[in-house]
């Protein structure tokens, strides 16, 4: 069954995950620029979509330049997607993905998220009510591996799915009751592109651009999400990109990882109010800032910050250490990828 997703999957087109708790319209703006091709929201009850409070309003705040944008949703029954799908549609948003892989226990626990691979017949049932309101190739399903260790679950799903119109099918390679911990296997991603014939796209262990490129290599998927690494380091993307020979990337120091702070900043009391923006950037800065030195002490002193002036104290005092330090290796451990070095997949 051939069905157009009608988004970009393919290996030149980076994807960010949906991160609960991160994945805001900022976030996502400062990693579009960055070029990420598609970004996700963070994961939204449908049950919750019925009443559309403030929170929720705030999960799908989105941008002119916010896409193409994907709705991640999760819950455990059918009928309570119906409605909810009814109204993101009215809304003007055309792409959605059901959340099967989440392990938190207080998803998992109501027999959403990953706990969906126990029901695999509720899995499909929630599915189908997604396609059948979006249309075929709209929808797109995150997975794991299975429940437990040893269950190869998702191998079971992939094809049932995409008979029912999924346009994509996210997988993380790990089992749900492994959390993070362990290694993603990657095998699993390789044996699920041979099962079907839609999009695989690739999550789960990739820090960096270098592991992208390593795992289509290694998977032959057609794309890869960005999760994790794209939390340490929004430039990933292109970063990526690069490997291709599709963009050139900042070099990475200590003035690139400010820059990248500022900016979040910026996106931030653009596009938040003003103590959400500043409980975001307490958060976050700290990941963009890790490399520098005392960079213990310094986070302890981001997460207290109490206004903005703070914050740009802050920065202000991190940059006259880095020009003082410029020709100090030291002051920045170098992770990037070398230059001239390029991915051997060659997608175009």
């Amino acid at each position: 069954m051939t069905i157009d997703a009608g988004l970009p999957i393919h290996p030149g087109s980076p994807w960010l995950a949906p991160l609960a708790g991160f994945s805001d319209l900022p976030f996502r703006l400062l990693c579009r620029e960055q070029g990420c091709a598609v970004a996700c929201t963070e994961m939204i009850s449908a049950k919750g979509l019925t009443h559309c409070n403030q929170s929720t309003q705030r999960l799908l705040l989105t941008h002119l330049t916010d896409q193409p944008l994907v709705v991640q949703l999760y819950g455990s029954e059918a009928d309570s997607f119906v409605r909810p799908m009814e109204f993101l549609l009215e809304r003007g948003f055309r792409f959605f993905d059901l959340n099967a892989g989440c392990s938190v226990p207080k998803v998992a626990r109501t027999g959403s998220g990953a706990a969906l691979l126990r029901t695999p017949e509720k899995l499909l049932q929630i599915a189908e009510v997604m396609v059948q309101a979006a249309g075929a190739g709209n929808v797109g399903v995150k997975l794991r591996l299975g429940w437990d260790k040893g269950e190869r679950t998702f191998l079971d799903l992939g094809r049932p799915l995409e008979d029912l119109g999924v346009g994509w099918l996210t997988l993380h390679p790990r089992w749900a009751v492994q959390g993070f911990s362990g290694q993603a296997l990657w095998d699993g991603l390789r044996a699920l592109r041979e099962r079907v014939a839609v999009p695989v796209i690739a999550s789960g262990d990739l820090f960096s651009a270098e592991d992208g490129c390593r795992c289509l290599d290694a998977t032959g998927v057609n794309g890869v999400m960005f999760a994790r690494g794209a939390l340490w380091d929004p430039a990933i993307f292109n970063k990526y990109l690069s490997l291709f020979g599709l963009s050139r990337p900042d070099v990475f120091s200590p003035h690139h990882c400010l820059a990248v702070a500022r900016r979040h900043m910026v996106l931030c009391r653009e596009h938040l109010s003003d103590r959400r923006a500043l409980l975001a950037m307490r958060t976050v800065v700290p990941r963009y800032l890790r490399h520098f030195h005392g960079a213990k002490s310094l986070r302890q002193s981001l997460t207290a910050l109490s206004s903005w002036w703070e914050l740009e104290d802050v920065l202000d005092t991190l940059s006259k250490c880095a020009n003082a330090e410029k020709q100090n290796p030291a002051c920045l451990e170098r992770t990037a990828h070398a230059p001239g070095e390029h991915c051997d997949k060659d997608w175009r």
